[in-house]
């Protein structure tokens, strides 16, 4: 699972010229380069860079709470932002029993890097799904900017709240996280995106419930060489970034 990191890391390295200046080049050998993992992609390469986060928890009801942030990335972007659209559907009228189950233990969970999905479970006949995906595409142009929802300022929150549980959106100095807490102690999850890591946690402790996390990183890339105006300008573009948090 630690694959979509690298492209997320080259291009918020992009974020970093206070770095980028004082750091030395080195030359590697060909056998040290052999040895790398991953790839690097000039940003005059990337026409378009996005992220899609997608939380959702369908309790034993059918009832439905959830979120779905995006941001959209490219050269004619004036500042980059989430957008948060809320998930609600409505389900049975069935009484839900309260969860009895416990989950002890996890602190260690709080200083992980890289990506870490997690599943605790002490209910019967329930679902949950982490996952994280990056889809590289190829041409001179990004999909269309216009996109759906409130925008999630940073240092606020958005939320929403149903017969499933309610749900929190915040965006904070260290970045974006999207967390549901069921009702009649079903249980709770968290998605967030900080500091170059991806957390995707659910702990159920009733029955019965559908539980998705999924995180997109979607990626245009231009095959001929970019012009320096078009270079500088995603470069001034990924620099937004950093008032996110990343």
């Amino acid at each position: 699972m630690k694959t979509p990191i690298w492209l997320a890391v080259v291009c918020l390295a992009a974020s970093l010229p206070t770095q980028a200046e004082i750091f030395k080049p080195i030359e590697l050998k060909d056998s040290e380069l052999a040895n790398l993992r991953g790839r690097y992609v000039m940003p005059g390469r990337i026409v378009s860079f996005g992220i899609v986060m997608t939380s959702t928890w369908q309790n034993a009801n059918g009832e439905v709470i959830g979120a779905t942030s995006s941001m959209q990335v490219q050269q004619s972007t004036i500042k980059p932002q989430f957008y948060v659209s809320l998930i609600d559907q409505s389900g049975g009228s069935s009484t839900i029993k309260q969860g009895t189950g416990s989950v002890t233990g996890g602190n260690g969970l709080n200083s992980t890097e890289g990506v870490t999905q997690v599943v605790r479970a002490a209910g019967d006949n329930n679902t949950a799904y982490n996952n994280v995906d990056i889809n590289v595409s190829r041409g001179n142009q990004g999909p269309s900017t216009q996109q759906q929802g409130q925008v999630l300022a940073p240092g606020s929150s958005i939320g929403g709240a149903n017969g499933a549980g309610s749900l929190s959106v915040s965006s904070t100095g260290s970045g974006v996280q999207l967390n549901i807490v069921a009702n009649n102690n079903q249980g709770s999850t968290f998605q967030r995106l900080a500091q170059g890591g991806l957390m995707q946690n659910t702990t159920l402790l009733g029955g019965s419930n559908e539980v998705r996390n999924l995180t997109s990183l979607n990626v245009v890339l231009r095959d001929n060489a970019a012009t320096t105006a078009a270079y500088n300008g995603n470069l001034d573009q990924l620099k937004g970034l950093r008032a996110l948090g990343y």
